[in-house]
């Protein structure tokens, strides 16, 4: 018996509908199949744009994943904050926005220019944070003095170029923060900033050698203390193994000092640009950093 062209078409049809519906089934099959934890590693390969965005549920295991803790533990967005010279308002509703989605696991946080208002609710849902860069931020010592008490699990923080901060804030991140290992303070050079480098001052040199005794890795680049300062360091920081101090112009090294800081395992002196003393290179401490911050999770 011969089937019309009407019914062979219908055939046809119902037979693409079908392959496409295995398709389907079988690529919803794939996705419900894999381990919250590998769904979380492709999330993190998502643009952090999509990510601060509206995020479309792929499938049940996805939307699961997504409200889980796996997807937000680190938040990244310093490029995306770098990328279009984003405004400190924008910045801190997408961190509010990511921390929120977080609730309350976030284990590290990236970002550029925050704002007190970013770092304010951060700070008040980050009590498992491990590692907090917010480098060239507009967080305030008032701030940080409020709501340092909430970061007592910080181990990695960077406050690089936060001009804000004083040796107040400072006192606050040491007195607070007891697990604290690694510390960025690097600071803007004199062509830069011409204003901050005026003269020298030991007082955060000092407040660090007090108040944060356990620390291991220490940049502060540019920084205005003298030997006076760098002499605190190295007498109550006794687990003390990096130290970087580029740009450092008022550290003369004089005594005993050039020779405690050879004995590290790693320094960058003031004149480190010019006269090399057993530093390794750029993506040496960027792997030490890593392997320090890895290790801090296993806490």
């Amino acid at each position: 018996m011969t089937m019309s062209p009407k019914r062979m078409c219908f055939s046809e049809k119902k037979k693409e509908e079908g392959e496409n519906g295995a398709a389907e089934n079988n690529e919803k099959a794939m996705w419900e199949g894999l381990n919250p934890e590998i769904l979380a590693l492709i999330f993190t390969r998502i643009p952090a744009e999509q990510r601060i965005g509206v995020l479309s549920l792929v499938c049940k295991s996805w939307s699961q994943c997504l409200c889980g803790p796996y997807c937000w533990a680190d938040i990244d967005i310093e490029q995306w904050c770098r990328k279009t010279n984003r405004t400190v308002f924008k910045i801190d509703s997408a961190v509010c926005k990511l921390v929120r989605r977080t609730k309350g696991t976030v284990r590290r946080l990236s970002a550029f220019k925050l704002g007190d208002r970013g770092f304010a609710f951060l700070a008040n849902c980050g009590r498992f944070l491990k590692v907090l860069k917010i480098p060239m931020s507009e967080v305030t010592d008032n701030m940080v003095e409020k709501h340092a008490v909430s970061l007592a699990s910080l181990t990695v923080l960077d406050i690089s170029y936060c001009l804000k901060i004083t040796c107040k804030g400072l006192e606050a991140f040491g007195k607070n923060c007891k697990a604290l290992v690694h510390l960025r303070r690097n600071m803007p050079p004199p062509e830069l900033v011409p204003t901050y480098n005026v003269k020298p001052d030991v007082s955060e040199a000092l407040t660090i050698a007090d108040t944060m005794s356990g620390l291991q890795h220490l940049e502060l680049g540019y920084g205005r203390f003298t030997d006076v300062g760098l002499e605190a360091i190295f007498a109550k920081c006794k687990a003390l193994t990096h130290l970087d101090i580029q740009g450092c112009w008022s550290v003369k090294l004089d005594g005993h000092l050039e020779d405690r800081c050879l004995q590290l395992q790693e320094f960058k002196s003031p004149w480190h640009d010019d006269f090399d003393i057993g530093a390794s290179s750029e993506n040496d401490s960027d792997e030490a950093d890593s392997d320090e911050e890895s290790s801090s999770d296993m806490d």
